[in-house]
């Protein structure tokens, strides 16, 4: 089969389109051929080890373990292992893979049952593979981690990209007052979603503005923690989904210490794929409350431009991977 493969870390150059073998699912595995996957910053953060703590948490310690990108899928059941009772060949499924040891840039991948899910009717393949990673990512900040309640006052810091675009939508399903930071030109299409306020980031600082919110996710966050605090309300929450490597590590050794003193919490959230999350998304896809945007669409064969494209960090939702009959690029 086809599949875009890196040997060692280092920038979309080191990707390569090859030939490699087909994967047998293990008996509690599907094997999935994959009709679209999407990239998301998990993707280029693996591909370029960074931060260096990637290495250390199952990415390999000299070159990477697994060496296809793309965790989100979504595709038709090819086979099942012995033990694998959700699913039948010719089910169409999607759902998060990440360190499954298979990747979705790939004509074929294989991944535990409890990974997937059916696909919606109503989605196509590449916007059901635009979902399950970005979604949940979102979905778990709020909700499980920032502990969202309707009327609140929220707050998306980086509201137009993947996680972004799905937070705005999903605060909203929750009953928040939704605040969206993003930049000039994305402020319409961010609004479109139902944000009730949009601040573009490069003429105003919502950290000093005075203004206080119950709850700020996140999604590329580069103020200082100390900033984030500062516009929270007495109770209020900061999660961090997503940022510069030093943002990431404020919010993993500094977070912890700093809520310590008063109410205010401050954290991040690094979500756990689920099929029952990933249903929950389903749900409010199908009752029309979240729906997947998607930027641009690329074949297999230019992922590293997809992913040079998505490191600049200006993508407007998510980035989709086109794999079986792909014929060119279709942005």
């Amino acid at each position: 089969m086809k599949a875009i493969v890196y040997r060692k870390y280092g920038s979309p150059d080191v990707l390569r389109l090859e030939n490699v073998d087909k994967p047998v699912p293990k008996d509690d595995e599907v094997l999935v051929r994959v009709q679209a996957t999407s990239l998301n910053a998990y993707d280029w953060h693996l591909l370029r080890a960074k931060p260096f703590l990637v290495r250390l948490m199952g990415g390999g310690l000299f070159k990477p373990k697994n060496t296809i990108p793309g965790a989100d899928i979504a595709g038709r059941v090819e086979a099942i292992g012995r033990s694998v009772k959700q699913f039948k060949p010719g089910d169409e499924v999607f759902g998060d893979i990440a360190m499954s040891g298979s990747g979705g840039c790939a004509e074929y991948a294989s991944a535990p049952e409890s990974r997937l899910a059916p696909k919606p009717a109503k989605l196509s393949f590449e916007q059901a593979a635009a979902v399950p990673m970005a979604a949940v990512t979102a979905l778990q900040g709020l909700r499980d981690i920032g502990g969202i309640q309707p009327g609140q006052k929220v707050l998306i810091h980086g509201a137009a990209g993947g996680v972004g675009t799905f937070a705005v939508q999903l605060a909203k399903a929750f009953g928040a007052e939704v605040t969206a930071v993003c930049r000039t030109d994305k402020m319409d299409m961010v609004r479109s979603l139902g944000a009730d306020q949009v601040i573009d980031y490069t003429r105003e600082d919502f950290t000093r503005s005075g203004r206080r919110y119950d709850l700020i996710l996140g999604v590329n966050g580069y103020h200082p923690l100390s900033a984030y605090k500062r516009a929270l309300t007495p109770k209020g929450r900061y999660v961090m989904a997503g940022g510069s490597t030093a943002q990431i590590f404020q919010a993993m050794l500094l977070g912890p210490w700093m809520s310590m003193f008063g109410k205010k919490k401050l954290g991040g959230v690094s979500a756990k794929p689920n099929q029952k999350d990933l249903q929950f998304i389903v749900e409010l896809m199908e009752a029309g409350k979240v729906a997947p945007v998607i930027d641009r669409r690329y074949p297999l064969n230019e992922v590293p431009d997809a992913i040079r494209y998505l490191e600049e960090g200006h993508a407007r939702g998510k980035i989709v991977i086109l794999i079986a009959g792909s014929g060119g690029d279709s942005r």
